[in-house]
């Protein structure tokens, strides 16, 4: 899935480099705007950071050095409590917990998690970092994510169960898109319509996904399982944030491209 742009044709006489440049893939087009320094670096950098860490981490079961069975699962397990947010330990004020709402952003407990995650990071996060510069997008998305999992820890004061993922920081990402680009084509597949992919405006689209999100979160009974009060308050940090950093914001005119009705990000 890619965010896509309309490109309008160039003059005639363009000379032969340009041809080729315009011709090019845009995966091509997407390395050579990295290595100029010119594209969404942050969010790629994300993007592969996410992946590695979870494919040398326990969680992937790829790593041998972690062992199989109940050595994996064991070991899986000491990784969720030591990277991830507690939220009875966070509140207690211990120094490592502290640091557990910005290292939970880069764990994530399965593949699906996983690839939902960086999905929804690389089609709506490339044009938000556009607009915002690398180094405001990199303190937004991590400040939003830590916070969103602040505030569920506290609603969840006395939990033991280990939150880990970027969720709250994509959602805050998907609450600034939605302030940005209302106006964005976004392409989604509905499960109940048999995956039929239907064009709407991301204030159409974005809103809905907030609502699904509200309504699991009013079914969740706090056990095991997504943090959907974590979206629904990196969603909402997100875009009030937008909203107070870019009170004229100019319409831009853009298609992207996401699957709906997921559980995730």
């Amino acid at each position: 899935m890619i965010a896509e742009r309309g490109a309008a044709g160039g003059p005639p006489g363009k000379n032969k480099a340009e041809k080729s440049r315009r011709e090019s893939s845009p995966a091509a087009q997407a390395v050579k705007q990295l290595l100029l320094g010119n594209g969404p670096i942050v969010t790629y950098t994300l993007v592969a950071l996410y992946c590695a860490v979870f494919v040398l981490s326990p969680s992937s079961g790829l790593n041998a050095t972690y062992g199989t069975g109940e050595e994996l699962l064991a070991a899986q397990r000491g990784y969720f409590h030591r990277w991830g947010v507690i939220p009875a330990e966070l509140l207690t004020g211990a120094p490592r917990a502290a640091l557990t709402p910005l290292t939970a952003l880069f764990v994530h407990g399965s593949w699906l998690h996983l690839l939902g995650n960086v999905l929804f990071l690389c089609v709506f996060g490339v044009m938000v970092e556009e607009r915002m510069g690398h180094l405001q997008f990199a303190l937004f998305y991590l400040g939003c994510g830590a916070l969103a999992l602040c505030a569920y820890a506290m609603a969840n004061a006395d939990s033991q169960a280990t939150l880990v993922g970027a969720s709250g920081a994509i959602s805050a990402v998907l609450g600034a898109f939605l302030r940005l680009f209302p106006k964005a084509r976004v392409t989604s597949l509905f499960p109940f319509l048999f995956f039929l992919p239907l064009r709407f405006p991301a204030w159409i689209v974005l809103p809905f996904w907030v609502a699904l999100q509200w309504v699991a979160a009013q079914r969740d009974t706090g056990g095991p399982g997504v943090a959907y009060l974590a979206h629904l308050v990196g969603f909402s940090l997100g875009f009030v944030y937008a909203w107070v950093r870019y009170p004229r914001t100019a319409r831009v005119k853009a298609t992207a491209t996401a699957t709906e009705g997921d559980s995730q990000p």
